[in-house]
């Protein structure tokens, strides 16, 4: 199997989720986020990063050497400054680590399916593919990937960003495979352009403009999800039920 890393940006506080955990930890379905994460990723990664905030850190980390000791590294994000800069964080770990793909998910996205797991290991796999994610047509998306005559990826639209979005459209899901120097050679390359600016409603440095920039120069791959629930994070207490009611239909592995 290639050496793989998973980067996990876990520094949301959860507010809306009303819980005086770290976001992180919050339980879903009877465990902690986290632990969704390491259960459906441990068989194909090697390493965890895990990027977290100063509040949270002393309790994710002694949370993580129960469950996962010595599999994971941690940096921390002093100032939410978006995805982006969350991500970035994790590079010394990277460097440091043998991984020839770098995996990466959001903390709260624990509904994604194991299929969709195993064909983002196919698909990155692949020789010369510098991105590969799994996405999915769906009615309301949180985001939107715009595709040219050619099918290539040139803009992503996101509602949170209070960008214009249509009734149904094709939307990434927040997981992602870049290769080694995809990770650290371009993304670098693409966070130090002017171009680069907070978003306009909040202010972040968005991570998903890298998709279409990248796209305009190098392989990258999508290919079908599983099920639309996939796509859901676990930001407010609705989703959070939506999930634990998807997660109980679900047959046990």
């Amino acid at each position: 199997m290639p050496e793989r890393m998973l980067v996990v940006p876990a520094a949301g506080r959860g507010t809306r989720l009303n819980s005086a955990l770290p976001k992180a930890l919050v339980p879903v379905a009877g465990r902690p986020m986290l632990d969704h994460l390491f259960a459906l990723y441990r068989p194909y990664v090697g390493r965890f990063v895990i990027v977290v905030n100063p509040e949270s850190e002393q309790a994710v980390r002694e949370h993580c050497a129960r469950v996962q000791p010595g599999a994971v590294d941690f940096a921390v994000q002093a100032v939410p400054t978006g995805m982006l800069d969350a991500i970035l964080l994790a590079s010394g770990a990277v460097r440091a680590a043998n991984a020839e793909t770098i995996w990466i998910t959001w903390a709260d996205q624990v509904a994604v399916r194991d299929e969709t797991v195993a064909a983002l290991a196919r698909t990155s796999d692949r020789p010369g593919v510098a991105l590969a994610l799994p996405t999915l047509h769906r009615a309301h998306p949180y985001t939107l990937l715009e595709r040219d005559e050619t099918g290539r990826i040139v803009r992503v639209r996101y509602r949170r960003e209070h960008d214009p979005m249509p009734a149904a459209g094709e939307s990434e899901m927040g997981v992602f495979s870049l290769s080694r120097d995809a990770y650290l050679e371009d993304l670098p390359r693409f966070a130090a352009e002017r171009a680069v600016e907070a978003g306009a409603a909040t202010g972040e440095r968005n991570f998903l403009p890298f998709i279409p920039w990248l796209a305009a120069r190098r392989a990258i791959v999508t290919f079908p999800a599983t099920e639309d629930i996939e796509a859901v994070g676990v930001n407010t207490p609705d989703e959070l039920a939506m999930i634990e009611e998807a997660l109980r239909r679900r047959p046990p592995a």
